[in-house]
């Protein structure tokens, strides 16, 4: 499980998260719901150790993180697909996907044959430079990138953003099947609410760097959880 315990972050003189607290256990999504703002992407770089927290404690797998470089977490078992994809657009489908062997020991480094199975359009364009794809198989491949690591948690800043909606079923119908397998907590950060509520275990809203309200889907008040995300 992870657990995020009283996380207070700063940018220089601004508090970005104040007290945050949370938990994802392997099986489910938990999501992260809120407006543009409000902190949602500066809790997923505290949680990967790309900005250090000034107060709190990160526990993953019972071991504390605070002081372990992102790429000690990624070893750990921790995979980031970032918000607006950030592939390699000069380099091919299939050198994207072998940048994911960084973390990886020697003997592991090749390709699941499952990343096919869930995306079997990447198949096809292996030789294809990265910028080359449209939108939707981008981020395609930037969610297989970070499956190519063995993630036992998966964290997603919003991947439904900029894409068309037969692939955004698509990537639901593969965050499902992730959850499904029992090997993975997924944390999914999204403004999208029909399709953070239709695959959350457990959710929780950020307004102004808190979490203003949190629990599991089947007691979620939608009224109130929809005021917190309307502009």
């Amino acid at each position: 499980m992870l657990s995020v315990e009283a996380v207070d972050l700063y940018y220089g003189a601004s508090h970005a998260l104040r007290r945050v607290s949370l938990t994802a256990a392997k099986g489910e999504v938990t999501c992260i719901l809120g407006r543009n703002g409000v902190g949602k992407t500066s809790l997923l770089r505290a949680i990967f150790g790309l900005q250090p927290i000034r107060a709190g404690r990160i526990t993953w797998e019972n071991r504390v993180l605070n002081d372990l470089p992102p790429h000690e977490r990624a070893r750990a078992g921790l995979a980031l697909v970032p918000q607006g994809r950030e592939i390699f657009p000069r380099l091919s489908v299939l050198e994207n996907l072998e940048t994911g062997f960084a973390p990886l020991a020697r003997e592991l480094r090749r390709i699941p044959d499952e990343i096919f199975a869930l995306f079997p359009v990447l198949k096809d364009m292996l030789q294809r430079r990265g910028g080359d794809l449209s939108g939707g198989q981008q981020q395609q491949l930037a969610i297989a990138r970070a499956l190519v690591t063995r993630p036992r948690l998966l964290i997603l800043d919003e991947p439904t953003e900029g894409i068309q909606p037969s692939i955004i079923k698509d990537i639901e119908r593969v965050i499902r099947a992730l959850a499904e397998s029992g090997n993975m907590a997924i944390l999914l950060v999204e403004q999208y609410f029909d399709f953070a509520r239709d695959l959350a275990a457990a959710y929780l809203v950020m307004q102004r760097g808190e979490v203003v309200a949190s629990g599991r889907r089947e007691d979620m008040d939608e009224a109130a959880v929809r005021s917190y995300l309307t502009v």
